[in-house]
């Protein structure tokens, strides 16, 4: 990816290292975890067969593969994320399933050279919030839509309402001299679309009709206590923590492990999580 094709170039540094390799070896299990939220996010969307959709920040291809069959052989997908690692797998597992309506794209989608008016729909599943101008990537993005075009994704609302996200950070926090440093609520990450009225003021800015949030409840989680520990340790706030003291870790696993505990059931570690379910349209 060339200089000209990037603007957020912490983003595309970080997700092209460590955290776009940590994501891709853990692909599995979180697409477990984030699979019910996709559900919900593909049910507002309504993908149809025939349809050319666009699916941003697609990463390892789990998504881009649920539109694939959802828009059949007459339709299209296109995958666009700014790592390299996420979307070698992507490829993977799209020439593994067969699908050859699918293609992926290396690129920031705020700067994209997207066709014009070329797609029937844009998903996304967490890909959205990373932006360092939302309002200019949510203008190119509606550019790619025909008239009337939807768009549909899903992000998370507050830190204190998804202890999916927090609790392990919670609960490891006692075993480090210095907690996070607090997180600006409005820079590019996970939760910078968890105000609901800003994220509404800026799909408006960028040109979109009909927007609407709805607010969306669900556990979710890992698989079993073994893989949500593994998730908690090397993704997350806790990971980074972790990375910076190393000789933490024991300590925290067992905190972490103890925390969960409560929340093991038969079909997974299940714990609250709380999303935005956005749509919206292109004007027609």
């Amino acid at each position: 990816m060339t200089d000209a094709a990037v603007a957020n170039t912490d983003q595309a540094a970080y997700w092209n290292a460590d955290a776009g390799t940590t994501w891709s070896q853990l692909q599995d299990i979180l697409d477990f975890q984030l699979a019910p939220l996709s559900r919900a996010a593909l049910a507002a969307l309504a993908p149809a067969e025939g349809e050319h959709i666009l699916d941003i920040g697609c990463g390892c291809g789990a998504t881009s593969l649920d539109l694939a069959w959802a828009i059949d052989p007459e339709g299209s997908v296109l995958g666009v994320d700014i790592s390299e690692p996420m979307l070698a797998v992507a490829r993977q597992r799209a020439d593994q399933a067969g699908y050859k309506q699918v293609r992926f794209a290396l690129g920031d989608a705020q700067v994209f050279p997207f066709e014009a008016g070329a797609f029937d729909a844009v998903f996304s599943r967490f890909g959205v919030m990373f932006f360092e101008d939302p309002t200019a990537a949510f203008a190119n993005i509606r550019r790619a839509l025909k008239p009337g075009g939807r768009l549909a994704f899903v992000c998370w609302r507050a830190p204190t309402e998804n202890p999916v996200m927090m609790l392990p950070m919670q609960a490891a926090a006692r075993h480090f001299e210095a907690p996070p440093a607090p997180v600006d609520p409005l820079a590019p990450g996970p939760f910078a679309f968890a105000d609901g009225e800003r994220l509404r003021g800026i799909m408006r800015a960028a040109g979109f009709t009909d927007v609407t949030l709805t607010p969306h409840d669900e556990a979710i989680g890992a698989p079993t206590l073994e893989d949500s520990l593994k998730l908690s340790l090397r993704v997350g706030p806790l990971g980074r923590m972790l990375v910076a003291n190393p000789d933490k870790a024991e300590a925290a696993l067992a905190s972490v492990r103890e925390a969960l505990a409560p929340y093991v059931k038969a079909d997974g570690v299940l714990l609250p999580s709380a999303t935005w379910i956005v749509t919206a349209r292109s004007p027609g």
